[in-house]
């Protein structure tokens, strides 16, 4: 099974790119939405953030502004809050993973905003990267609710430089044409990515009783 990471700076096209994916039936994993997911109500990363940062959890709700706030532009913070997140993530990962190769999959996609960031392109056989003009991006960025110059210079300086990640892709999707050249830029990459050695997934210590358990599975 193939296993493609997806990612670009904010205001990129990455959201886009991703529905369009999942419309041409390709399995995409979401870390936004899982840690969305994990930060909600009962979510398993609730008794975690608010032993690491207390208060911020009231009533079984985390407080995300306070949260917010606590973190944003404090590195040792951040640090705390990903080392409380990242390990349940990549829990969700390979369960997601692990049905999509049960399905015969060939090709899934990790939707992971700082996969350069974590390194994470390590761990995947190839990479996707949206771009856009910059001014383009800025525009996009400075038009969602509560948007600030500073907020956003916060956030990029978070992020490896577009110009970096479109050196470090495997193939770069260009968003600011439209939303037919995104489609079909994505769908030429498809095409090639199903063509390539899967190398990660099983991983060597599963792969034997996992190919298994497949072939039990298919002839059902």
């Amino acid at each position: 099974m193939v296993i493609v990471g997806l990612t670009g700076s904010i205001g990129m096209g990455k959201s886009t790119a991703s529905r369009m994916l999942r419309e041409m039936g390709v399995p995409v994993y979401d870390a936004d939405a899982a840690v969305h997911a994990l930060q909600a109500p009962g979510g398993a990363a609730l008794p975690g953030i608010e032993a690491g940062f207390p208060g911020v959890v009231k009533a079984g709700v985390l407080d995300r502004q306070l949260l917010g706030t606590r973190v944003f532009g404090n590195k040792e913070a951040l640090r705390r809050l990903e080392a409380i997140v990242h390990p349940l993530v990549a829990r969700e990962q390979r369960a997601f993973l692990r049905r999509a190769a049960l399905a015969g999959e060939r090709l899934v996609v990790l939707d992971i905003p700082l996969l350069f960031e974590g390194m994470g392109e390590r761990r995947v056989d190839a990479t996707l990267v949206v771009s856009a003009p910059a001014f383009l991006q800025r525009r996009r960025v400075m038009a969602r609710p509560g948007m600030t110059a500073e907020k956003l210079d916060g956030i990029l300086r978070q992020q490896v430089p577009d110009s970096l990640k479109r050196r470090r892709a495997s193939i770069v999707i260009p968003t600011g044409l439209g939303l037919a050249p995104t489609r079909a830029a994505l769908a030429d990459a498809v095409a090639d990515l199903r063509e390539l050695p899967g190398r990660f997934w099983p991983p060597d210590p599963w792969r034997e009783k996992f190919t298994a358990r497949l072939a039990r599975a298919r002839r059902k």
